[in-house]
């Protein structure tokens, strides 16, 4: 591979067998690297014309201390909480925290286009961000250790869920009341970014139908905005069908609570009609009694904060990937479905 236009860290620390954290030490001049592989991952980044960014060699003569946090959005009780647990484990220990808010396709390329983060702050948390290829590649090219939740992309450390397993869940509940038709309504359209915990959770609705010998409907599994007017669309996408689902498994509680709302608007039965289970824990499922499958949000941000204090001390964190349970807690809004449906087979 030759020229420098396209290439970033993740390229030269593939060529090199190494972590991109690795390379990024070596090429900044950063303890925690022998000579020989410094001198071996130099000399490989000149072979390939590559040269680490003016402001990420600036990193390494000087430390400032912050770590700056990456949302998707701060219009959401997911992220607003996942960020106050990540503000929180990191203010404690007396770091400084930036806060990049980047809604939208639009938005994330302006941010991965310039990198703002890497002029202002020594590590950065990216938080369940969907990506494109490009911009995953990208985050190599910040010269600064980065703490990823919800994804995996290349050597990052992580704190994460099984989202197939969520998915595995939802899904084998709402089988086991006697449902086959049932919907998914996810938030990530796959043919343009790549957001992991979608992706799984798509994986696990389509194995938990196999599991019950149910084939998989096209119509049944819909992509909308993560927010209050998605759920809105999703729910009357779905009643405008010829034989609409019984049962909906919605990506997170939000989209599940604005589902429920538009069905009982049209005077559907919830869980008699439709039954909607969520995913989250999201304080207005316990209190709208909504079957929803539970994640320590909170939580994760506080490990990822703590991931990020690792990074920023010039250590290696203790573990490459944190995973946290999740759990069903299955209330009023599933239920079997009102009339005995028809064998799949």
């Amino acid at each position: 591979m030759s020229g420098s236009a396209h290439l970033n860290m993740a390229d030269v620390a593939r060529e090199a067998g190494v972590s991109v954290a690795t390379v990024s030490r070596a090429l900044r001049g950063l303890p925690g690297v022998s000579e020989p592989t410094r001198e071996r991952i130099q000399a490989l980044a000149r072979s390939m014309s590559y040269v680490v960014s003016p402001e990420a060699s600036h990193l390494s003569r000087g430390s400032t201390g912050r770590v700056a946090i990456v949302v998707p959005t701060l219009d959401s009780w997911f992220f607003a909480t996942m960020l106050a647990g990540a503000q929180a484990e990191l203010q404690e220990a007396g770091a400084d925290v930036l806060v990049y808010q980047v809604d939208g396709a639009a938005a994330r390329d302006t941010f991965f286009d310039h990198l703002p983060a890497r002029r202002k702050a020594d590590a950065m948390i990216a938080m369940t961000l969907p990506l494109t290829e490009a911009q995953s590649a990208r985050l190599a090219d910040l010269g600064m250790g980065v703490v990823l939740t919800g994804a995996r992309i290349h050597d990052y450390p992580r704190v994460l869920i099984d989202d197939v397993e969520v998915a595995l869940q939802a899904v084998r509940h709402l089988v086991a009341l006697g449902h086959s038709r049932i919907a998914m309504v996810r938030s990530t359209d796959p043919a343009t970014e790549t957001s992991f915990a979608d992706a799984d959770r798509t994986t696990g609705y389509h194995r938990a139908l196999a599991e019950a010998g149910l084939e998989p409907r096209p119509d049944y599994l819909l992509t909308v905005p993560h927010t209050l007017a998605g759920g809105v669309e999703a729910a009357e996408r779905l009643l405008s069908l010829h034989e609409p689902p019984t049962a909906v498994f919605a990506y997170s509680d939000e989209l599940a609570l604005a589902i429920v709302q538009t069905l009982r608007r049209a005077h559907l039965r919830v869980p008699e009609d439709v039954s909607v289970v969520g995913v989250d824990g999201h304080p207005l499922a316990e209190l709208l009694d909504m079957t929803t499958v539970e994640q320590p949000v909170e939580q994760q941000g506080r490990l990822a904060g703590r991931l990020a204090l690792r990074l920023l001390s010039d250590g290696d964190p203790p573990t490459q990937e944190l995973r946290l349970p999740t759990r069903l807690r299955v209330r009023g809004t599933t239920g079997p479905p009102s009339a005995p449906e028809a064998d799949p087979s």
